[in-house]
């Protein structure tokens, strides 16, 4: 077997809440050694309990309030460029390709997505629609991120990768919050957040914010016309009745209006054209949680919400309903045994309307569909060694309405021969269920001339009722050493074996009218190798000024060799550097470098340039309740292409920015 290094987390500074304006003594004052054991919950340790990320078996990252403040983050996508071996791509205005450990795609379907343990991952096309998630970047209280698998305890599709968006409580967020900004790129914006306090320890905050950004630019430098103008409002509350008890209510509003680029096929010549058109987006949803702890080591925690959402795609518009309840318990046996068990259930409805003329292009059977999963899960951290070496067995027991009963079983070693190393190793396996377009889809996507004759062509992609899941083995392996008081470096590797992959495979052609149809239909007929490393490190060079950066490789082999299905850089790098300045004064900088890729686009593959790109940003505290803050965004080139479109044969890049804002909190 191979081992390969690779890496784990860039954490940075946390604000223990939003009364007072980060400060420079707060990084004068912290150790690599405080930064590194940051808790963390959830997700990153692997345990959904709370655990120090040096003690998470896993290749695991977190990106902190004060990474995203001093980097200017505007969007929850580009906050997540700073997670090491993760790939983050921009497509248009709107739209990122984002995965870890490779098969990048415009819907990336084989990273999981959270917020707040609400997943928003689309069963629809598989991913995420990263322009319908957003929330006031003031109001994160952290992003934690699983790079390999993280199925034993998140199920289906949580392949390649988990991420967990996780907001602040009311509690952490008491006072009133004015952000504004403005730029190049990022124009007129304005939030504003309240929170207040209703009764003995019952906590609330309202928010709303809006938006509008430009449109990105084509390879020659004109207008894409792909603006993005965003309108959300929502709500939070706290209640801890007792020591014992926590209660959360929250929920969110948004609409969107987004222009697209949309390439519309039909039966006349030229057969294909170019359209721009306004696609409108909606939703809202509302989630509930309590946890009860019965003792430091047992708790019980319920939580269910809804989610209701319309978007539109290429001509046509997907309404979804979403139900879901979980309910998990914690608690020891004996002195060695942290047991963890969960049951889940969720219910979700669709209606993909097919209205002319955009069912010709694309058509959904049934147009109306409604799915139920059941699942649960089972844990235990059985200690072998006190305090030097643990085993956690577990796996996710799932039934859905696509694959049936699937069950995704994992085995992590923890092993810490001194206060300042720990070694960790992993075999898991994940899968990965088919889309709703994978096996209700219809696309005419070609219509040509056949030469030397009076029919036409069309190539038609067809969707499999009868498709199976994706499934993943994966092996990996993970070392973490603070050498000094100032320095920290976490290494890792990983090494996944991929089988029933979903491709399309052509068909024996017929004829439909005057028509000459090639079909190809989705079939689980590919399989794949992919190993690499990951590396980051911290180094405090001085009380005022922190370094971070982090290399990644990976190699991908496919069988057989589709290039459309790659769509990952061979290597990436990052330096970010936090340097506190007199007068309050803070000077930060990032520098990213992607490897060229390949990538489908359209009807077939574009090949996007290796890029390096350089932010630069000055923030001013003049009190401890005003920030003003200027950032230059992507200033080595005047534009650069990050990953092409699969919807329209106009290809955009990210231009050279200005950005500014002012924040005061009171």
């Amino acid at each position: 077997m191979l081992w390969f290094l690779t890496a784990l987390s860039t954490t940075a500074i946390a604000d223990s809440g939003d009364t007072n304006t980060f400060s420079s003594a707060r990084l004068a004052d912290m150790s690599i050694e405080q930064l590194v054991n940051l808790d963390v919950i959830s997700l990153t340790s692997l345990f959904k309990k709370e655990t120090k990320l040096e003690q998470a078996p896993a290749a695991a990252a977190v990106v902190m309030p004060e990474d995203i403040r001093r980097l200017g983050v505007t969007t929850l996508p580009e906050a997540l460029r700073m997670v090491p071996g993760l790939d983050v791509a921009r497509i248009d205005s709107h739209e990122w390709a984002i995965s870890a450990r490779g098969f990048d795609a415009q819907f990336a379907n084989k990273l999981l997505i959270l917020m707040d343990g609400r997943t928003i991952y689309g069963p629809a096309y598989g991913g995420v629609n990263w322009g319908m998630q957003d929330t006031i970047m003031e109001d994160l209280e952290r992003i934690e991120v699983i790079r390999g698998p993280g199925a034993s305890l998140w199920g289906a599709n949580a392949v390649n990768g988990v991420v967990n968006i996780l907001t602040k409580s009311a509690k952490d967020t008491q006072g009133l919050l004015v952000s504004a900004s403005g730029g190049t790129e990022d124009q007129a914006s304005i939030a504003m957040r309240y929170g207040g306090k209703l009764a003995t320890n019952l906590y609330y905050r309202i928010y709303g914010q809006s938006f509008d950004r430009d449109g990105l630019v084509t390879a020659n430098g004109s207008d894409a016309r792909d603006e993005w103008n965003s309108r959300q409002g929502g709500m939070r509350m706290d209640w801890e009745p007792g020591d014992e008890n926590k209660v959360t209510l929250q929920g969110d509003f948004y609409n969107d209006f987004v222009h697209e680029n949309e390439n519309v096929v039909v039966l006349m010549p030229p057969y294909v054209t170019s359209t721009n058109i306004e696609n409108h987006d909606s939703g809202a949803n509302v989630l509930a949680r309590w946890t009860h702890e019965f003792s430091e080591s047992s708790t019980l925690t319920l939580q269910t919400y809804y989610d209701q959402f319309r978007q539109e795609q290429v001509g046509s518009s997907e309404t979804r309903d979403t139900f879901d309840f979980d309910a998990q318990h914690r608690f020891p046996l004996g002195t060695r045994n942290d047991i963890m068990w969960g049951l889940g259930y969720r219910f979700t409805a669709d209606q993909f309307p097919n209205t002319p003329p955009a069912n010709f292009f694309l058509s959904w059977v049934p147009p109306e569909r409604n799915d139920e999963l059941f699942s649960a899960f089972v844990q235990d951290e059985i200690t072998l060694m006190p305090h030097c070496l643990s085993v956690t067995l577990g796996s996710k027991l799932e039934h859905n309405d696509y694959t049936g009963f699937e069950i995704q079983p994992s085995v992590r070693l923890l092993w810490t021969p001194s206060e300042k190393q720990t070694v960790w190793a992993a075999v898991s396996r994940a899968v990965r269920t088919p889309s709703r377009y994978e096996t209700g889809a219809r696309v005419n996507y070609s219509v040509f001339a056949i030469p030397n004759s009076s029919f036409l062509g069309l190539d038609r992609l067809s969707g499999n009722t009868n498709a199976d899941s994706e499934q993943l083995i994966a092996y990996e392996l993970g070392y973490r050493i603070e050498p000094t008081r100032r320095l920290s470096v976490d290494i890792a590797g990983f090494y996944n074996q991929y089988d029933n992959l979903l491709r399309f495979v052509p068909g024996t052609s017929f004829m439909q009218g005057p028509v000459v149809v090639f079909p190809q239909t989705v079939q689980n007929s590919g399989s794949a190798e992919t190993f690499g490393t990951e590396l980051s490190a911290q180094w405090k060079v001085s009380d005022s000024w922190r370094l971070i950066g982090s290399y990644s490789w990976l190699h991908v082999n496919l069988h057989p060799d589709d290039r459309a299905f790659q769509g990952n850089p061979e290597q990436q790098f990052q330096l970010r550097s936090y340097l506190d300045l007199p007068g309050h004064v803070e000077f930060n900088s990032a520098l990213y470098y992607v490897d060229r890729q390949v990538a489908a686009a359209g009807l077939g593959t574009a090949t996007i340039p290796a890029y390096v790109r350089l932010d630069l940003g000055l923030t001013w505290h003049p009190t401890r309740s005003l920030e003003i803050g200027v950032w230059g965004q992507n200033l080595i080139d005047d534009r650069h292409q990050e990953f092409p479109s699969l919807k329209s044969s106009v290809q955009t890049e990210i231009p050279r920015g200005v950005f500014g804002r002012i924040t005061w909190k009171y």
